[in-house]
């Protein structure tokens, strides 16, 4: 397997020309094109991805670990495919719509700034994760671990305290409406 170690990769489109399988370390990712890319296999360790768009691109057996993803587009993408040796990532203003985490072990993840829109979270470990300033409409949350994660500045979140673990997990006042939306009761802002 090839090994690259602290290369910067600038504008390139790897729609075109495939991503060379290998073991990728302190590399970074800027403005790149991913999109519907195969990553089968691939490993990403303490890489930093900004501005780049990865949307359906395939992650089977794909292992991230310590990566970092800044304003990037990531549609589609299945991280229940990928490798859970090490899994670990950090998302910062991005586009996660549509995603699905199921099943997968991502405890203090920092979500902060982006959009999970319809994300599937089904069976996740999101203990003691950070959700900051993330808008999580329609986001599915069952069977989920959110004991201790901080969803303060989240927004638009339904969560059924009945089917997920939320001991511990922080909320705001605003925000418990999302706590409640099961019941048959009226909320009056005072």
């Amino acid at each position: 397997m090839t090994y690259i170690e602290d290369q910067n990769y600038k504008q390139k489109d790897f729609t075109e020309t495939p991503l060379e399988k290998g073991e990728y370390e302190f590399c970074t990712f800027s403005n790149c094109n991913f999109s519907n890319s195969d990553l089968t296999g691939i490993k990403f360790v303490d890489c930093e991805f900004t501005e780049c768009d990865l949307s359906n691109a395939r992650l089977n057996n794909t292992s991230f670990q310590n990566v970092k993803f800044t304003s990037c587009k990531m549609l589609g993408l299945h991280f229940e495919l990928c490798s859970k040796f090490g899994l670990e990532f950090e998302f910062v203003d991005c586009i996660l719509t549509h995603s699905s985490f199921f099943d997968c072990s991502i405890k203090r993840t920092h979500f902060k700034d982006s959009q999970l829109e319809e994300v599937d979270f089904t069976e996740a470990d999101l203990s003691e994760a950070i959700l900051d300033e993330c808008n999580l409409k329609g986001a599915v949350f069952d069977r989920t671990n959110l004991e201790k994660a901080d969803f303060t500045t989240a927004y638009h979140y339904s969560i059924d305290p009945d089917t997920n673990r939320i001991k511990k997990a922080e909320f705001s006042q605003s925000g418990l409406a999302g706590l409640l939306e099961k019941y048959p009761i009226v909320i009056r802002k005072m």
